[in-house]
């Protein structure tokens, strides 16, 4: 790891100068986000000011960790940081020093931006309660981390056609998003022995695709080798000259699911044959001693372990407070063995808080984040920070929630939703429940803001589909469309999945009033 950091150091300052070349004109916006991509950073629509993105592993940070964000944002006078939708940190509106500065700041602390994004593995998803979960199989995180930190070994050298993502998760709920990743992998139990189920060729975005199931199980020590198997794979086949075509996804499309299998077979009978790569992992045993405490409240989660309890803590649209954040740290120091975990939900989940501890951080956080499912809906950054956004997705979700707020409803009837402001799915919106894509398009003589509406998606296991789109509805009517959609919904005293799978006649003809 010295070598890599020193390495990382020569790369820091290469790259200040060509950030300044950049700012001076004298290097291309195409030819910058080639290398800065790889550095965990991209321009801002201003193209002036940048973001850079921390890899949290797989989500998994502490106390420590937290107080460390929010140092970081205040010595650079930012007001807080966006949680994304894959595990990670972003900082925005920064100068090329700062992003500079931050790197070194992490690099000292082992937090490293590098593969934050361009061609590169990226974060390791992981379901955020893996190890307290009453219905996982089996704690997947020493596994997450175990890729994690083999990515980071070598993350100079990686020189593939696109981004490559893996997931793991710990039950059939599928929070890590297993059923529509590169490489992702399910654990689960046959026989009293440990095994993960494997997908393969999953992907979301453009043309998204449910991703095709690997036709054996493995052994968890066997992670490691899977994973070279389709970086061989993802190398040797993947399209490096078509941009649009050089997602894993295109080359299972392209082969079929039998012969992708076979393919991948091969080079995983290479890498088992030439290298050595076994896992022998331990779970860390929570010993903590719990308190349980009669209480029902939809942020709060009971953990496998007796008497302990994660606390969920939604901040709107990801956008963390560093003086919101500091407060909840401050009356959490005294928490022995304190563990907290980043979402694929844009929040953060506080865990083995026993149930004083748990309650007290309820009635800390509550109101000062989302408490309905609505008001934890998911959103990307979008305009007008992001270069490739086309609509303010952040704006769109504070004009839904804010509508509800006006109208005094806050019943808990639709599901979270996601909102991607471009076609690019940072906000996983063909897999959920509601999602929203922005689009521009022409309405009666006029260009208008609309948001392509998808529905009845599903990420879970066994039940993995893409939602179907519904058509355009105007940015400006969004809003008064989900308002009546809950009340509809509401009167027939169903919940959202039962009446969207019973009634979809009903749901369109709701969505036709307002499809454009």
């Amino acid at each position: 790891m010295k070598d890599l950091k020193e390495k990382l150091l020569i790369e820091i300052e290469e790259f200040r100068e060509l950030g300044n070349k950049f700012l001076s004109g004298e290097v291309s916006i195409m030819d910058f986000k080639k290398v800065s991509g790889g550095m965990g950073v991209y321009s801002e629509r201003s193209k002036k000011e940048f973001m850079i993105r921390l890899r949290i592993p797989s989500g998994i940070s502490s106390f420590d960790n937290m107080n460390w964000l929010c140092d970081i944002a205040e010595k650079y006078e930012l007001d807080g940081f966006h949680l994304t939708t894959r595990e990670a940190v972003q900082y925005h509106n920064l100068t090329i020093d700062q992003v500079c500065g931050i790197m070194k700041d992490g690099i000292d602390n082992d937090i490293y931006s590098r593969g934050g994004g361009g061609n590169f593995p990226r974060n390791v998803a992981m379901s955020p309660l893996s190890g307290v979960d009453k219905d996982e199989a089996f704690d997947v995180t020493p596994y997450a981390l175990a890729v994690n930190n083999h990515f980071l070994s070598k993350i100079t050298s990686y020189k593939f056609p696109r981004k490559f993502k893996v997931s793991f998760s710990s039950s059939d709920s599928d929070y890590g998003h297993c059923n529509v990743a590169d490489l992702g992998f399910l654990a689960t139990v046959k026989d009293n022995e440990k095994y993960f189920r494997v997908f393969v060729g999953g992907g979301i975005g453009r043309n998204p695709q449910i991703a095709a199931e690997y036709d054996e199980l493995i052994k968890p020590s066997e992670v490691l080798y899977h994973v070279e198997a389709m970086t061989n794979l993802f190398i040797k086949e993947g399209n490096y000259e078509d941009r649009n075509k050089a997602r894993i996804r295109y080359i299972l499309e392209r082969m079929g699911k039998e012969k992708f299998i076979e393919t991948y077979k091969e080079h995983l009978k290479d890498v088992l044959d030439n290298n050595e790569l076994d896992l022998f992992v331990e779970s860390k045993e929570i010993t903590k001693e719990g308190k349980e405490i009669e209480l029902t409240h939809s942020r709060l989660y009971s953990q496998k372990q007796k008497g302990l309890y994660s606390v969920y803590f939604h901040p709107i649209g990801g956008q963390v407070s560093v003086k919101t954040l500091r407060e909840i740290l401050d009356k959490l120091k005294a928490v022995k063995d304190l563990e907290i975990r980043l979402t694929m939900t844009e929040g953060l989940y506080f865990r083995n808080l026993n149930g004083d501890e748990a309650k007290e951080l309820l009635d800390i956080t509550q109101n000062i984040g989302g408490e309905t499912a609505l008001a934890q809906s998911v959103s990307c950054i979008g305009v007008p920070i992001c270069q490739v956004g086309i609509l303010e997705s952040q704006k769109m979700l504070n004009d839904i929630i804010n509508y509800f707020a006006d109208k005094g409803y806050n019943k808990d009837i639709l599901p979270r939703i996601h909102i991607s402001g471009c076609g690019n799915s940072c906000a996983v919106h063909e897999i959920v429940g509601v999602g929203l894509t922005g689009k521009r398009k022409k309405v009666g003589d006029a260009v208008q803001d609309v948001f392509e509406l998808h529905i009845n998606g599903s990420f879970e296991t066994g039940n993995a589909r893409l939602g179907k789109i519904c058509g355009d509805l105007l940015a400006s009517e969004i809003p008064q469309f989900l308002y009546e959609l809950s009340l509809y919904i509401e009167n027939k005293n169903v919940d959202f999945y039962e009446f969207v799978q019973n009634n979809e006649d009903e749901l369109l003809q709701i969505v036709d009033k307002y499809k454009k």
